[in-house]
């Protein structure tokens, strides 16, 4: 019996539910995370980013009316394994100087997992001749890279100064 031949165009559904999948996960993680952070800033930017992740959700359900697909999850591995890691970090530094600093890296963790799979979506749907996906896409990548740079900020000025003071 022949493999049936899978296409670019299959690919891109099925990373387009792996992300669907992963930004909803996110959405349940990130009051979570913003509950055990400790600094202000750090909660302020899981809120904003909660909020932002909220519509990248509703985004990905336009490009799934646009490749005229229902919006499906398909389980994201590498989500739930950094998911996995920042709930750890919760529990093993909970009440210490270090949670802010382990929290922070699990918020880039997520956020480089996304651009990496926003990057390839994006091009994929310029290749496949999708200009409205890739716009959408290309919007969401983005919010993702400014919000990897807030934290990066954060994490300089505030979240890893305050981790080493304690030390």
């Amino acid at each position: 019996m022949a493999k049936e031949t899978k296409t670019l165009d299959t690919l891109f559904h099925d990373t387009l539910k792996d992300v669907y999948f992963a930004e909803n996960k996110i959405v349940a993680t990130l009051p979570k995370m913003h509950d055990a952070a400790q600094s202000k800033q750090l909660k302020d930017a899981f809120s904003k980013h909660l909020a932002e992740t909220k519509v990248h959700v509703q985004r990905l359900e336009e490009v799934f009316k646009i490749i005229s697909k229902k919006p499906e999850q398909k389980t994201c591995d590498a989500i739930m394994g950094i998911i996995k890691e920042g709930s750890g970090v919760m529990k093993e530094y909970e009440g210490t100087p270090a949670l802010d600093a382990g929290l922070l890296s699990a918020a880039q963790a997520v956020e480089h997992y996304e651009m990496s799979r926003y990057g390839t979506l994006r091009t994929w749907a310029l290749e496949l001749g999708m200009k409205d996906a890739a716009k959408l896409l290309q919007t969401t990548l983005d919010e993702e890279q400014a919000t990897d740079i807030a934290l990066t900020s954060i994490a300089t000025k505030v979240v890893n100064q305050n981790a080493e003071k304690a030390a």
